[in-house]
């Protein structure tokens, strides 16, 4: 069992029995069809690349790095340097995989650990790679999207010696040819998949059902592929432990709420330059990611109207100070509609019709199935493409709703995530690598799992420095006053840090 040199942090005395998830799962968990969840239109801001600057497929060029190794396929091996410079911008801004590299270099917690990866490849998702590595692991990876790869990190990742496979703007057959280049390789076998959407583990289900016998574990960090293990799993059909870093408190928190708290401002404004205040908004649910978009929303001077099912949450926009509206009370008269259920169809074609000239139509919530963009696309309505992801669609009278994204989600879409939450959430994977590959035999089994709140602590602790924030300790008294280990866990595994 593997314990950092930490005195604070010991995972080597406790019994890691990571709690079951009930099995019920939560309203934005609904499942996406295998190509939308990979099709999802992503476009990296700093992504100097694009893929019509050469015609030439990736799998049709021979590329090596300088030293003469070709395991390999991306779009351009020369863009290493500028992808290198990416990467070290990226690495200032996760200051806990950078601690982690440090703390845990000299034991090499993942020694022998062969990872088949399926993320994003970006900058970010690089020091993820990069960490993994330096703790011992070696890494074959491949894109869980087909356009969120930025073209200069996969070279630089290459020419470091990594076999990556992806390129941004991948047809859906590149797409799986990569994911098998990643797993189908002559004396290398993997014991470790990282998984973002359930790609990866579909596709060795489906084509390598063997490769699951040397397996150890499986993380998935997105909402969609976690859906996808229960599934498996209530069918009886998961054959090794599964982890499920999606529903920890640290992730949740950050990817949904404070992430998009940002990125909403951003998307908007790249896309449409909108002047938010005096503007009236409807934002359709109130989780997670509604709670950020709302508040930022009001902090811009917006008058915000909210939509919800669930009346626990309903309440809460309501103590917020926001209207709780049905969307056809207000859908006349607003100016932005936001949607952020995780449901399909929340805006349908009948409220676009009423909707007034120049509204702004967008989605934050996981999957594209929440406007019903097809219904858009009939003979009478005219579409305009404005610019990159903003379409004009016009209506025989001359009006016209303004939609971004397609669709699709926004903040992927149309601007950035900040570092510092993928930090959190690359953190939170790599820890949960660390745990299922060390965990000894009979401690997990075929089951999907929480990450336990002991290694959610260590990952918000691990963040603190950069704020140069002093955390209070007990003192023995107090320790025993509330029946907890001073070094924790502070909070029962149920406890979801609150407005959740």
């Amino acid at each position: 069992s593997f314990s950092f040199p930490h005195n604070k942090i010991q995972f080597a005395d406790q019994k890691l029995e990571f709690n079951k998830r009930p099995t019920k799962i939560g309203r934005r968990s609904l499942s996406r069809s295998i190509s939308q969840s990979s099709t999802d239109s992503y476009s990296s801001a700093a992504s100097y690349t694009d893929s019509s600057d050469d015609e030439t497929s990736p799998r049709d060029k021979q590329q090596k790095n300088s030293k003469g190794n070709a395991d390999f396929c991306i779009k351009n091996i020369k863009q290493a340097d500028f992808g290198r410079r990416e990467i070290e911008i990226a690495e200032q801004e996760m200051p806990a995989l950078m601690a982690l590299r440090k703390r845990a270099q000299g034991e090499k917690p993942l020694a022998g650990a062969k990872i088949v990866g399926c993320t994003h490849i970006t900058a970010q998702t690089a020091v993820l790679m990069e960490t993994l590595s330096a703790l011992g692991a070696q890494c074959r990876w491949a894109a869980c999207n087909i356009y969120s790869t930025q073209n200069e990190v996969a070279a630089a990742l290459a020419e470091g010696g990594f076999s990556v496979f992806a390129w941004k703007g991948e047809s859906e057959d590149d797409f799986w040819w990569c994911i098998d280049r990643c797993v189908n390789v002559e004396g290398w076998q993997p014991n470790m998949i990282l998984d973002d959407g359930g790609d990866l583990t579909h596709w060795i289900y489906k084509k390598y059902p063997n490769m699951f016998k040397k397996i150890k574990g499986i993380v998935e960090e997105s909402v969609t592929g976690v859906h996808r293990l229960y599934q498996l799993s209530k069918a009886g059909k998961l054959c090794v432990p599964a982890m499920n870093v999606n529903d920890s408190v640290t992730k949740q928190k950050f990817d949904n709420l404070y992430c998009c708290r940002e990125s909403i401002l951003d998307g908007l404004k790249r896309t449409t330059d909108v002047m938010f205040g005096g503007k009236q908004v409807v934002v359709c649910g109130y989780g997670e990611v509604g709670k950020g978009c709302s508040a930022a929303l009001k902090a811009m001077g917006s008058i915000v109207y909210v939509t919800e099912i669930d009346p626990i949450c309903a309440l809460q926009a309501c103590m917020d100070g926001f209207r709780l509206v049905k969307l056809n009370e207000v859908i006349r008269q607003v100016d932005i509609v936001i949607t952020c259920t995780g449901n399909k169809n929340v805006v349908v074609r009948e409220y676009m019709d009423r909707m007034k000239n120049g509204c702004i139509v967008c989605n934050m919530g996981h999957s594209n199935t929440e406007i019903d963009v097809a219904s858009l696309r009939t003979p009478e309505l005219t579409w305009e493409r404005v610019r990159s992801q903003v379409d004009h669609v016009i209506w025989p009278d001359g009006k016209r709703i303004v939609l971004l994204a397609e669709g699709r989600l926004l903040n992927l879409s149309c601007s950035t995530v900040p570092t510092f939450v993928l930090s959190i959430t690359a953190t939170t994977q790599a820890l949960a690598l660390i745990e299922l590959y060390n965990a000894p035999e009979g401690r997990y089994k075929q089951d999907v799992y929480l990450l336990p709140k002991k290694m959610d602590e260590y990952v918000a602790s691990l963040h603190l420095p950069t704020f140069d924030a002093h955390l209070t300790e007990l003192s023995d008294e107090q320790a025993k006053y509330l029946g907890l280990n001073k070094n924790g866990p502070f909070k029962p595994n149920y406890y979801r840090s609150a407005s959740a």
